[in-house]
């Protein structure tokens, strides 16, 4: 490294008498100049430690407090910035250390696309690759956030089931954590603590405890788990219930599995009967670990798994049935009770012991303080698990769910994996390995913050809110509702008329007033319902479930003056007079040409001068 001494001359007593105050300026212009021509010959850092001595000399005395020492403390501090800025490396990157617009210093572009991204591999584009040079932290933060503000408003999608905002004082309590590795227990024993699982054999036999396992316990005894007085519950965190869906099936899997080969039968074929109405996650498990998925189909009017059905469904190699505790589609609560006792009498009449698991995904946390006399968990006995999702209404950030197990019976030993390589014996018992605390410190907050009167007072809310959202949209006599009142706050609903215009024209109409609201179709066999769903969460407002019925009435008139996309479907032959069906291209190619030629029309007319 280079060390570049810089010489201060001493100050003149007839300087000072002259004109002491451009003195203190000259030496300071005089010295910046000299260590920035050296910096740029020699491109290599400026080693600080040489000029020490000098800076220690140019510290202003105590003795004297006169303007010229003021003035010339002043110009010391400007001295030691300049030297701590130019004793960054040498970079073309730099000019734009000082900028007030960092990003107005980039002019390199950035991908914008997936189309893009795969045109920059064939062409070899260097905007995917890691540029060579760095830039400050000033625009690289700028460039992100410009990008990011073309994204939509959190609170105003109304298709995600997902938490989307939390108190200040948790959301400081998030930050001050997102540097813990959750897996690190010995690291962090009081983080664990909050969720903490501590796996302990004795006499090969595996007895699982969780130690002061606060969220795990509070949750299990909210779920009614049939625990002692001392006992503690069984269960983990999870990034979210598609994690915690696989953790449970696995456990159904082996336990069934284990079983087969005891009693000397063929284990290769296991299968799981579900709702067609069920997330995708269950699709996954079902592909990723080889168990077969039967589907009860949906019909139309009834859009949960039928509970007859499904236990006419099961056979000696169902490792369990997956109820649904509000059904993603419609929110509704599938008859897990009626689901249990059909197949405790199975059971008795085959000599099965076919259990359920709960997805209670998004119903978990309501049902307990909505509909406490609801028997839908471990009340009833055939139920060994249940999942359920801390960023829905666990009130949550994204990326928290848990998993209760009824016993420790109901979780097979040999699913529990021991480390040792991170200080201290830890089990695991989880398909992700390393995670932050964050959302665990969260949930525990919640927990604890609102006790079960505040989660109640919040429920209670977002359910009256789904009601007047409900009325008002049946106010408008456009609209058949889907959804039911007991179940998941939420409304679902249909065009009683969308021959004209359908309910993905509405969807994409209401964000233009920034309202996210998906439109899907149902799954097998009522496809050909077409809905339209909104999501009430905490930070749904009654003001804002007022509004939205307003937008939507505004874009359903707009629609009523607008031609239909889906009129144009065949056209006479002129010669014959025969109708012709056109090609899905060729009809799309001519409603896009009557639609713009509509829209500049319209312009066109707007714009005359009467």
């Amino acid at each position: 490294m280079l060390s570049l001494k810089v010489n201060i001359p001493n100050s003149n007593k007839s300087m000072m008498h002259c004109n002491k105050k451009a003195a203190a300026k000259r030496k300071q212009s005089s010295l910046v100049p000299q260590i920035a021509e050296a910096l740029k010959s020699s491109l290599v850092p400026l080693s600080m430690s040489s000029l020490e001595p000098q800076l220690c000399s140019m510290k202003p005395t105590k003795k004297k407090h006169n303007a010229i020492d003021i003035e010339k403390t002043e110009a010391d501090i400007t001295l030691r910035r300049s030297i701590m800025v130019l004793s960054k490396t040498a970079s073309e990157s730099d000019v734009s250390v000082h900028s007030t617009f960092a990003s107005r210093y980039v002019r390199n572009s950035l991908p914008r696309s997936a189309f893009e991204s795969v045109l920059a591999v064939v062409i070899d584009d260097p905007r995917f690759k890691m540029p060579e040079n760095s830039i400050p932290k000033e625009a690289a933060y700028q460039i992100i956030n410009d990008e990011l503000m073309l994204d939509g408003n959190p609170r105003l999608n109304l298709a995600s089931f997902v938490t989307t905002w939390m108190e200040p004082e948790c959301d400081k309590l998030m930050m001050e954590a997102i540097n813990k590795n959750y897996v690190d227990m010995d690291e962090y024993p009081v983080t664990t603590e909050l969720q903490a699982k501590e796996f302990i054999f004795a006499n090969i036999r595996m007895f699982v405890m969780l130690k002061q396992n606060r969220c795990v316990n509070m949750i299990a005894h909210l779920f009614n788990a049939p625990l002692e007085e001392s006992e503690v519950a069984v269960g983990v965190g999870t990034v979210g219930s598609s994690e915690a869906i696989m953790l449970a099936g696995l456990a159904f899997k082996r336990k069934w599995q284990n079983k087969r080969k005891a009693e000397g039968k063929p284990y290769d074929k296991p299968n799981i009967v579900t709702g067609a109405n069920v997330q995708v996650c269950w699709e996954k498990f079902a592909r990723y670990f080889e168990v077969e998925l039967k589907e009860v189909k949906l019909r139309e009017g009834y859009y949960v798994m039928d509970p007859v059905k499904a236990v006419e469904m099961v056979d000696e190699n169902t490792i369990c049935v997956a109820a649904i505790l509000g059904s993603t589609l419609n929110g509704e609560f599938e008859d897990v009770k009626l689901l249990n006792d059909l197949l405790v009498e199975k059971n008795k009449q085959t000599g099965w012991d076919t259990p359920i698991h709960v997805d209670a995904a998004s119903g978990g946390f309501i049902a307990p303080f909505l509909y406490p006399e609801l028997e839908w968990d471990f009340r009833l006995p055939l139920v060994k698990s249940i999942n359920v999702s801390g960023h829905k209404y666990g009130l949550v950030y994204a990326g928290i769910g848990w998993v209760i197990w009824r016993s420790k019976e109901d979780l097979p030993e040999e699913l529990i994996f021991h480390i040792n390589y991170l200080g201290a014996d830890q089990p695991t018992f989880t398909l992700n390995f390393s995670k932050g605390s964050s959302q665990v410190i969260a949930q525990y907050y919640q927990l604890i913050r609102l006790g079960f009167e505040g989660y109640r007072n919040v429920m209670e809310n977002c359910h009256e809110n789904a009601m007047v959202l409900k009325q008002g949209l049946e106010k408008t006599g456009r609209f058949n509702i889907v959804s039911k009142d007991h179940g998941v706050p939420l409304v679902a609903f249909s065009l009683k008329d969308n021959k004209i215009h359908d309910e993905f024209e509405v969807a994409e109409m209401l964000r233009r007033f920034g309202w996210i609201v998906p439109a899907y179709t149902m799954p097998a066999d009522a496809q050909h319902v077409t809905v339209l769903r909104v999501v009430i969460r905490e930070d749904f407002s009654r003001t804002l479930a007022e509004r939205l019925v307003l937008d939507i009435t505004k874009v359903l008139h707009e629609l009523d003056l607008l031609p239909s996309k889906l009129l144009v479907a065949a056209h006479k032959n002129g010669k014959n007079g025969t109708v012709v069906k056109k090609t899905e291209t060729e009809t799309q190619r001519e409603v896009t040409t009557y639609w713009k030629k509509f829209v500049l029309d319209m312009k066109t007319n707007r714009n005359k001068i009467c």
